[in-house]
């Protein structure tokens, strides 16, 4: 089995679990924050998948200018659902959905191999506590945004895709700003949500 396809099948088993959530929680509307370094069009497969059964999915573009920022945005997604909603975080994506998850059209939390921070955690600190994936990740010169070497790219993020596939991940990432990944967590939804589904998937598009 290759890569390719062994990625494809982590892909599908994330979106049956996600699609398992909705059913049960009798939710149609299923929001998406992807991680950082890429976009949201790393999750179009999913979306597929999931329209397919008949779920209505968005993908929240947010900047990642600031954790506020992207809380900001992703509120803005979810008031635009017509009831309520499945939010999803994948890896940074999870420092959001943690205070986002407070909006009233959210009925259940799912974290793919994503961040869960505690109050007063940030991504940074969760990080290093972790080994790191790869030691590639540079500043932008003004010292506020943070990318990862195009010529690491693949091999660190995108290392289950075609060469070409990979090369444009790199060419088009998203530069993540420091303040994003330093941000504490304020309340963490899930200490309150009754609903909150992780889900451990090792073999994804990215890491970050």
């Amino acid at each position: 089995m290759t890569r390719r396809y062994v990625t494809t099948f982590a892909l599908v088993l994330a979106t049956s679990v996600i699609a398992f959530a909705a059913h049960a929680a009798d939710v149609r509307n299923i929001v998406v924050v992807h991680g950082a370094l890429a976009d949201g069009s790393g999750w179009r497969k999913a979306t597929q998948i999931l329209e397919k059964r008949g779920f209505n999915v968005t993908i929240v573009q947010e900047p990642i200018t600031s954790l506020d920022d992207d809380i900001a945005m992703t509120n803005r997604v979810l008031d635009l659902q017509d009831g309520p909603t499945l939010l999803v975080g994948h890896s940074y994506g999870g420092m959001v959905i943690t205070e986002a998850g407070h909006n009233r059209n959210v009925a259940g939390l799912v974290y793919i191999a994503a961040f869960q921070p505690d109050k007063g955690e940030n991504l940074l600190s969760l990080a290093s506590s972790m080994p790191a994936g790869g030691m590639n990740i540079r500043e932008t010169k003004d010292g506020q945004y943070l990318y990862l070497d195009p010529a690491s790219f693949a091999n660190d993020f995108a290392g289950d895709l075609p060469k070409d596939e990979a090369s444009f991940l790199a060419k088009s990432q998203v530069f993540a700003s420091k303040e994003a990944f330093s941000a504490k967590v304020g309340d963490p939804t899930w200490l309150t949500s009754s609903h909150v589904m992780r889900v451990l998937v090792r073999l994804v598009l990215g890491q970050a």
